[in-house]
């Protein structure tokens, strides 16, 4: 028994030390002075962040993910969050024909969905930044869909807008102050989990509107041609945004799991 216990952290170790190593070998070329021979940097210096974010092209850039990540989740939000309320309070029968379509964006890989979409709305949206913002939308259905559906069933939204009705508040009203606040958390791991798909997403964006508009993926990829220090500076920097959302979006799903075990 001892030796097989032995064996799991061994074994969970190494795994670890394989997904780490490549972590710390970019966040130390980025902050070395310059590495080709030796098996550690020579020298260490923090000018790559400071070339980076002096840079205005990475604030553009940076503007600009924010903007097609965020515009995205605000579309995707209100459909799915108005028609799940639909659906679970007054047509439950159709909740298994939303979620196949909903979760449809799981089975079409990025290339061929930006593939179709220039073919059917070339002439009318061009490559913009309006085509790129309505594929977000679709492709972080299924994340908005999950984390939205899970809290309005924890609920019971049913019973619980006509409790409301019986107190004499209108349909909108027990929706807006009383649905939407009680699945609050649920929604915010929903946005977070698709804020952190999208903002670092590289195929669609890439495709769909190319180099002229640069956001931080299509910027990393430009900086591995110019410089590799400055890149990796950009990548523990995306590295570190992205532990971020994923900690506090972990938080808040434990939180909402506390809360079910005190109910």
């Amino acid at each position: 028994m001892k030796k097989k216990s032995w064996l799991h952290y061994v074994i969970i170790g190494l795994l670890i030390l394989y997904l780490v190593t490549p972590i710390i070998a970019t966040f130390a070329y980025s902050i070395a002075t310059e590495w080709y021979k030796t098996i550690l940097p020579p020298a260490y210096t923090l000018n790559w962040y400071k070339s980076l974010f002096s840079d205005t092209r990475f604030w553009y850039a940076m503007g600009r993910s924010l903007f097609v990540s965020i515009v995205p989740i605000i579309i995707s939000l209100i459909a799915i969050l108005l028609a799940l309320f639909v659906i679970t309070v007054y047509l439950p029968k159709y909740e298994k024909i939303l979620q196949t379509i909903v979760l449809l964006p799981y089975v079409i890989p990025g290339v061929v969905l930006s593939i179709a979409l220039i073919k059917l709305y070339f002439n009318t949206l061009g490559n913009s930044v309006w085509m790129l913002i309505f594929a977000y939308s679709v492709f972080i259905l299924p994340f908005m869909y999950q984390g939205i559906r899970n809290s309005l069933r924890n609920i019971n939204v049913k019973q619980l807008v006509e409790a409301c009705e019986l107190l004499g508040a209108t349909k909108i009203q027990a929706f807006t102050k009383v649905v939407v606040a009680n699945i609050l958390p649920g929604i915010k791991v929903s946005i977070l989990l698709s804020f952190s798909t999208l903002f670092g997403e590289f195929a669609l964006v890439n495709l769909l509107i190319g180099g002229r508009y640069e956001t931080i993926q299509i910027m990393l990829y430009k900086m591995l041609r110019e410089s590799g220090h400055i890149a990796s500076a950009l990548v523990t920097t995306y590295f570190i945004i992205v532990l971020v959302i994923s900690y506090i979006a972990l938080n808040l799903s434990k939180s909402i799991e506390v809360k079910k075990v005190q109910k």
